[in-house]
């Protein structure tokens, strides 16, 4: 049934609602909004102290500028070399990129949730019922985004001035990582009236994010031209710390308001629940495919697994393209050794078994996000019918289990293939991406233990099992990507897995340490089985 507004009526009608609305959506949000602004403020403040312990002299930095001016590979990670004139530039080339997608994503999903989301579940038709307008949901849910990125500028700006940068550049630095949250999340309110499912809008604004990012790395080793077309790039081309170019910041504002416009649009020529694309109807069969748990659930998340794949393999060939130059940076900036598991002594082999855990992180992320899926499917109503079906609960969830094990372990091949395989360009070793393979997936016990902590928060704790997933990984992150370099106390590193996997390929892989790990997590996974047993579904 089509609910499109009546010609001429008043915009006070359309948007009635909007302040109960916003107060909900930030009540909905008390939980997760916080731990997005503790993410980027630490990232800040991390990156912050670090730098400056490190580069504490003019020369230095100059040193440092001199190293990666000479690495293509690293100014498409990091960002223009301009930025690397100061060491509050030098701050913004290392982390910017990484920083705007956090903020980017965040928007991403408070858009998606709070529009998109709701009407596929049919929370916005049970608010619509009340006195609320029709564009009421999408003008709250910027509105909440607005107020988020305020948030999101207010603390890593808090985070800058703390840590002893410039208060000028620390604001603008806060501004432009607003903008760019705002600007994703203008854009995912046009997508969310395109498309008619949420999986939808958030692979349309992914892809946008990675282009955007794609962009930005192109410019940063060309021209530069390539970065205008990237809110990433209108961020770190307003040289915080290095120029301040205050203007760009009018490019983040024109963007947000012309795509906000468009999405006011669309939403008033769209019917209520549907999307400006329309699906087909499907065959009038099922594939036999879909006959089982473990099909149904490879057809609800093969696209996610795809999108992963592609992602980590990128980022894994991007950091093979610089391991055969890396004991040349050490040389050049001894100081980078404290990140590397085992300093500069074997420096190649440290930085491999660094990059390999990062890409393993990314494959426990996809596992998370496979077994909250399984979460999302019940909480929604739509396992309820499934589980009526002569289907047992055991082999309904261990079919998402099954794809959120199976497919992180494909993730995280494929990121050592990526590894492995511009690597082995560099060297002329056509057998390194087949051995990086094996080196990235002598971490799969981590990324079962992970796992297994989400299905045993899924059965005992359904309704907290997302904060209580990504606290542990985000735990997970920092112990492996912190815990050297800024000398956190030893306590902090034992309590993650990663600690007790050998750091292959730095060190000899041995058999103990693995098998405990793995029993360590089937015992987990065997006690969320139990709990998911023993409870009402769909709460």
């Amino acid at each position: 049934m089509s609910t499109m507004p009546i010609p001429g009526t008043p915009l006070r009608e359309t948007t009635a609602g909007v302040g109960t609305l916003l107060r909900f959506g930030l009540w909905r949000e008390r939980f997760t909004l916080p731990f997005w602004l503790l993410g980027a403020g630490a990232l800040v403040a991390f990156q912050s102290v670090g730098s400056q312990r490190f580069y504490d002299t003019p020369q230095k930095l100059a040193q440092l500028r001199e190293t990666i001016s000479a690495s293509a590979a690293t100014i498409a990670m990091g960002g223009p070399t301009r930025l690397l004139e100061t060491i509050g530039g030098e701050i913004v080339f290392e982390i910017f990129a990484y920083l705007a997608v956090v903020v980017a994503v965040m928007n991403m999903f408070l858009i998606g949730r709070h529009t998109r989301s709701d009407e596929e579940t049919g929370r916005a038709e049970l608010l619509r019922s009340a006195r609320v307008g029709r564009r009421a949901p999408a003008v709250a849910a910027l509105a909440l985004a607005g107020l988020a990125d305020i948030a999101v500028a207010l603390v890593v700006f808090a985070a800058a001035v703390g840590t002893g940068l410039p208060v000028e550049g620390s604001l603008l630095l806060g501004i432009v990582t607003g903008g760019v949250g705002i600007t994703f999340a203008c854009i995912t309110a046009v997508a969310a009236q395109v498309f008619e499912n949420p999986r939808s809008v958030y692979g349309a604004v992914g892809s946008a994010l990675v282009a955007a990012y794609v962009a930005r790395a192109v410019g940063d080793v060309g021209n530069g031209a390539a970065s205008w077309a990237s809110p990433i790039g209108w961020g770190q081309r307003s040289y915080p710390y290095a120029g301040d170019r205050w203007w760009t910041v009018l490019l983040f504002t024109a963007v947000s308001l012309v795509c906000a416009i468009v999405a006011f649009a669309l939403l008033d020529r769209r019917d209520f629940g549907a999307g400006l694309l329309t699906y087909g109807t499907g065959r009038a069969t099922a594939s036999w495919a879909l006959g089982s748990p473990l099909g149904l659930a490879w057809r609800l998340q093969r696209g996610s697994l795809f999108g992963w794949t592609i992602g980590v393999f990128a980022l894994g060939s991007a950091y093979g393209s610089f391991a055969d130059s890396i004991e040349d940076f050490l040389a050049d900036n001894p100081e980078i050794a404290a990140y590397l598991p085992g300093g500069a002594d074997d420096a190649v082999d440290s930085y491999l078994s660094l990059t390999v855990m990062v890409v393993a992180l990314l494959a426990c992320a996809f596992g998370i996000v496979g077994v909250l899926r399984a979460r999302s499917e019940e909480s929604s109503g739509r396992a309820e019918p499934v589980l009526a079906a002569p289907i047992s609960r055991y082999a309904w969830l261990a079919g998402h289990l099954t794809v959120a094990v199976g497919g992180g372990a494909f993730v995280l091949a494929a990121g050592g293939f990526g590894i492995g395989l511009t690597h082995g360009v560099a060297i002329a070793d056509a057998g390194r991406p087949l051995r990086m393979i094996g080196v990235a997936l002598v971490y799969l016990p981590a990324l079962w233990l992970i796992v297994a902590v989400t299905v045993l928060g899924f059965g005992w704790v359904p309704r907290a099992v997302v904060p209580v997933a990504w606290v542990v990984f985000g735990y997970c992150a920092v112990a492996v990507l912190f815990t050297a370099a800024f000398d956190l106390p030893d306590w902090f590193d034992d309590a993650s897995p990663f600690t007790h996997i050998p750091k292959a390929p730095l060190e000899t892989v041995t058999a103990a340490p693995i098998i405990v790990l793995t029993v360590v997590a089937v015992a987990g996974f065997a006690a969320g089985f139990a709990g998911f047993r023993r409870r009402d579904a769909g709460y």
